[in-house]
């Protein structure tokens, strides 16, 4: 007798819905995390809540025409899957086809399916990772999503969860859930090639509130036996050292100064644990970090970052003051951005700007740092459209030591330098006569009222779009323009955040072994799953996908475990 059909490790979004589909259909579930249950929801609670939709009510409202097929060709320039892919060959394969078919998804009834549950959408679409490469070989596409499609939910992560936790606390009501909070799970019981259960810790109780760390001290152990086990434990965001050791050689080395963007128990151990029972580990090195991260002036985890949202207009420049190369322009490209940062050997980047581009264009990302949307509070949500900057990111401006103003660009090359020198082991030095020259061709450039610069051409192209127009693109003006001062440079950390690789899977979520074969009784969801198959993003994401993979692997895989009796 085992002592539930199924077990989820790890009660964020993916095993949420993974356990709620399983419980759906009658079968006993044991959901095991070892946070406090202050923090059921995990990674997701936090988040802005941006889902990638396509073809959706909320754009052909805004006139925006998008297709399954435009959506696909997007992918595929971002994914660079490997060759074979497609015929059903290759280390792709797999991610491939979850690719597909959340694609398909995303332009098909993942919507209903959410809105059924009562979820709903900021009505204004926003568009995040442009792109802007020139098309290129193979599919006819590059990097970047053609139109907008990140529909940021109304009520943010919290409200992307709610109908999941409703119906896991109605489950363990009616006594088909068991909910084990401070269970760490530290490694699966293999019997017969075939996995059969889950050795854990239990951690001692702790008061920490959602996101804080939580004590590590073992007061006692047990071993669960199941029908199967479902690894939905994250990735290796808040694990720096194995972040640093899977990142790609090709593109330099991450920083020893660096941000978390998600909590301290977003540790990749239970990847290692999956690994040691035989399960693959694929695409280790693909990942998905931010270089626009700034430190959090009140921080809840370790090192807790929190990322800039920027529009299009701000100057983007490296270490040493040089501009990085077009289209790395912000909000276009934010894993080339990273790889351009840690491709020169920094730690940090610049955003220069002025006060005016600040409160048009600077959104921050996360559940917390947008109280309008999250609190559904209309009359707060008015004040994105009102003169000023919104209140977290007044706070920012007002209170962060990384926000430096100054009346001219050499004044704040001083100051740019002068929080270089004193942050240990950073290093670069900005030359005051070579930014305010940055700063006049690029002021020349929007005084023409047309212009050549490739970013100053594409700020303008953004304002077609009337969501930008009206909320995340300033009207082009010279940077020195003494109504929208004074100066402005942010400094800018590698924010870790997310792991694009991960346990390979077949299309229904059953992990598999090397050499492609299944690892009997354990299956992945979302992050621990590279979000399908071992890496439905192949290289790159179009964003929106994270909290949708996570649903979508939920959805399929515990579907597949409800009817697998």
């Amino acid at each position: 007798m085992t002592d539930a059909d199924v077990i989820v490790i790890g009660a964020g979004l993916s095993g949420l819905v993974t356990a709620t589909e399983i419980t759906a259909a009658g079968r006993r579930v044991i959901l095991l995390d070892q946070e406090p249950e202050a923090s059921l929801g995990g990674q997701a609670w936090w988040s802005f809540g941006g889902l990638f939709l396509v073809d959706s009510p909320e754009q052909r409202r805004l006139g925006v025409h998008d297709s399954a097929e435009l959506a696909w060709s997007d992918w595929l320039g971002s994914a660079r899957f490997a060759p074979g892919a497609e015929d059903g060959e290759g280390p792709d394969r797999h991610g491939y086809a979850w690719a597909k078919h959340f694609v398909e998804a995303a332009a098909g009834d993942l919507r209903s399916w959410l809105h059924a549950k009562g979820v709903r959408w900021f009505p204004l679409v926003q568009w995040a990772e442009r792109g802007g490469y020139p098309f290129g070989p193979g599919h006819g596409t590059a990097h970047g999503n053609s139109v907008p499609r990140f529909h940021v939910t109304w009520g943010t992560g919290p409200a992307v969860l709610a109908p999941f936790v409703a119906a896991a606390l109605e489950a363990r009501s009616a006594g088909l859930l068991d909910l084990r909070f401070r269970r760490r799970a530290t490694g699966l019981v293999v019997t017969d090639g075939r996995v059969t259960g889950v050795r854990t810790e239990i951690l001692a109780d702790d008061g920490a509130l959602r996101g804080e760390p939580s004590s590590r001290e073992v007061v006692g152990g047990e071993e669960l036996t199941a029908g199967a086990v479902v690894v939905a434990s994250g990735g290796i965001g808040a694990n720096h050292d194995l972040a640093r050791e899977h990142w790609d050689p090709g593109h330099g080395a991450l920083p020893a100064r660096m941000l978390s963007g998600v909590p301290d128990s977003t540790d990749g151990l239970m990847l290692g644990h999956a690994a040691h029972a035989g399960a693959a580990l694929v695409h280790q090195d693909r990942m998905w970090h931010y270089p626009e991260g700034i430190a959090n002036h009140s921080p809840v985890w370790t090192n807790h970052g929190i990322r800039i949202l920027p529009g299009p207009s701000s100057l983007w420049l490296d270490a040493d003051g040089g501009r990085l190369p077009a289209p790395l322009f912000p909000g276009f490209d934010a894993l080339g951005a990273l790889q351009h940062v840690t491709g020169r050997g920094d730690d940090h980047s610049w955003f220069v700007l002025n006060r005016a581009i600040m409160e048009t264009e600077f959104a921050l990302s996360g559940s917390e740092q947008n109280p309008d949307l999250t609190g559904k509070d209309v009359r707060l949500l008015a004040q994105r459209v009102l003169p000023g900057a919104v209140g977290p990111v007044a706070r920012f401006a007002e209170s962060s030591p990384e926000f430096l103003w100054a009346d001219s660009p050499e004044e704040l090359a001083g100051r740019m330098n002068a929080l270089t020198a004193a942050t240990p082991g950073s290093g670069g030095h900005v030359d005051p006569a070579r930014l305010a020259a940055v700063v006049r061709a690029r002021d020349a450039q929007v005084a023409s009222g047309l212009g050549k610069d490739p970013q100053v051409v594409a700020t303008r192209a953004a304002r077609d779009f009337r969501v930008d127009r009206m909320m995340r693109v300033s009207p082009p003006r010279p940077l020195t323009t003494p109504k929208d001062g004074p100066l402005l440079a942010v400094r800018l950390s590698v924010l870790t955040r997310k792991t694009l690789g991960g346990l390979w899977c077949d299309p229904s979520g059953r992990v598999l072994r090397e050499d492609g074969s299944v690892l009997d009784g354990l299956w992945a969801v979302g992050e621990a799953a590279g979000f399908g198959g071992g890496g439905m993003h192949g290289h790159r994401t179009l964003e929106g996908t994270f909290l949708g993979g996570c649903l979508h692997t939920g959805r399929v895989t515990g579907r597949a475990l409800a009817a697998d009796r």
